[in-house]
């Protein structure tokens, strides 16, 4: 028995860290309700308690730490740190969040929010920025994703004069659109492939640019389930902020694996 739950883990979840052989359909769907659980029960009982305003300053906080996040994963896959459950994916969440969660009860008990945190996650970001910069080899992969980048969102934010939405939203979207912009040179320019368990058969069968009108597509869903499934106002903000992590994560750590030339 015992031996059949380690065989079910090592296959469908602790293998795949290591291999970087991508998701599947049952790690996404445990990786998903986690996500879904941790949004949740962080919004209840960390971030109300605290008296934390869900606004920019709290997107702002949480910034740095997941520009440390990212870059560190980065920095695994390219040799610099030696791989370890905690500073893979999706270990890597769980270690900035434990790192976060003290700044920010910190910050809120001094009432210095959110500088003690800003603080703590930018001091971590420029240790794993320094690593990077130190182990580089090419640097055109940023200026590719840019060029994507600065394209989408130039389009973004031209929608968002037409027909303004929440403009904390607008940085998720933002988020994903660089994301998105990574993920494409990285598969059309460098040859990676995609590891996510949907988007790896819609790439091969339409090609890398097919993510940006999939992901507009479900960004747009996500806004107005949101608003429709969240009345409160407060948390259904908070849920941008998971959505704007979730999109800036590997938008920093995609460019980072690429100049270190994977």
């Amino acid at each position: 028995m015992l031996e059949s739950v380690w065989h079910f883990l090592n296959e469908y979840f602790i293998e795949p860290m290591y291999t970087r052989s991508g998701y599947n359909a049952i790690n996404t769907f445990v990786y998903a309700l986690l996500f879904g659980l941790g949004v949740i029960y962080s919004y209840r009982y960390i971030i109300k308690p605290l008296r934390i305003k869900v606004d920019e300053r709290l997107f702002w906080a949480v910034t740095p730490m997941v520009v440390f996040g990212s870059t560190v994963r980065a920095l695994v896959d390219g040799g610099v740190l030696e791989p370890n459950p905690w500073i893979l994916t999706p270990g890597i969440f769980f270690t900035a969040f434990i790192l976060i969660v003290p700044a920010l009860i910190a910050d809120a008990k001094l009432k210095t929010y959110p500088k003690i945190t800003i603080a703590w996650g930018t001091v971590l970001a420029l240790w794993a920025n320094y690593l990077l910069f130190a182990n580089a080899k090419d640097w055109r992969a940023y200026e590719l994703t840019m060029l994507h980048t600065l394209a989408s969102w130039a389009v973004v934010l031209a929608y968002y004069k037409w027909r303004p939405f929440d403009k904390l939203y607008l940085y998720a979207v933002l988020a994903h659109m660089y994301d998105m912009g990574s993920t494409v040179v990285g598969i059309h320019y460098y040859g990676y492939r995609e590891v996510h368990w949907i988007e790896h058969h819609l790439v091969q069968w339409f090609g890398p640019y097919f993510y940006y009108p999939w992901i507009t597509v479900i960004l747009i869903a996500v806004y107005y389930g949101l608003k429709y499934l969240v009345p409160d106002e407060e948390e259904r903000r908070f849920w941008y902020l998971a959505i704007y992590i979730l999109g800036l994560g590997p938008a920093v750590r995609d460019p980072a694996q690429m100049v270190l030339q994977l």
